[in-house]
């Protein structure tokens, strides 16, 4: 790979920042010589896409439609929204989830809120549509699919130029793709049962479910 894919991350939690970053090793089949890490949870600036050949967001305990922000997120998010703005236009290959699909829907002109779809932590199905079915990145997978879920605001009205390529009975909004490279999911591609569970632990209190139910929730 002659320019490295960057992982940009928005866990201020050590361990759960270092799970997700193994997880998308391993599920996007890279090893450390082919990524280059940025925690961006206080701000990152200005990046170069140049750089990079593909730049992947994963979650975070932010909410990118928060109304009572502290500064370290509003820093964050001014850097973020700037970022997926300059993805869109130039259709530089990108893939976020959860809040990778927030901010880029509401940089690029869509609505998110908590008022509706927010889904409990979990796994749901997902169906694709016909656009997805025909998708390069889509059309050979399984449909419909169990995807892992969990998170308080969603995507209520999709940006204007985006593709809907998935749904799920609680959630509208599960996968979306701009141009030809540039696409965000809802659910959590890169999460297995063990990554699901610690972020069950570390999250418990953070209004996702209530927190006596984190035991029940590892069993299911």
């Amino acid at each position: 790979m002659e320019k490295p894919v960057l992982i940009l991350q928005f866990r201020p939690e050590k361990e759960v920042a270092d799970d997700e970053y193994q997880a998308f090793l391993k599920y996007g089949e890279l090893n450390l010589n082919d990524t280059k890490r940025i925690k961006g949870e206080n701000g990152f600036g200005q990046i170069n896409l140049e750089e990079y050949s593909a730049i992947l967001v994963g979650g975070s305990p932010y909410s990118i439609s928060d109304k009572d922000r502290k500064e370290n997120q509003i820093k964050a998010e001014k850097d973020l929204i700037a970022l997926m703005k300059e993805i869109k236009e130039k259709d530089f290959p990108y893939y976020g989830n959860c809040y990778g699909l927030g901010s880029i829907s509401l940089a690029c002109g869509g609505i998110v809120s908590k008022e509706k779809y927010g889904e409990e932590v979990g796994a749901v199905e997902i169906t694709l549509n016909e656009e997805g079915l025909k998708d390069k990145l889509t059309k050979n997978i399984e449909n419909p699919f169990l995807g892992f879920v969990g998170h308080k605001e969603a995507c209520q009205i999709t940006p204007p130029d985006a593709t809907l390529l998935a749904s799920s009975p609680t959630c509208p909004v599960q996968m979306i793709r701009f141009g030809q490279n540039v696409y965000a999911t809802q659910f959590h591609a890169e999460l297995d049962f063990n990554g699901l569970a610690l972020r069950i632990d570390f999250y418990k209190n953070k209004g996702y479910f209530p927190p006596e139910d984190a035991e029940k929730l590892k069993e299911k």
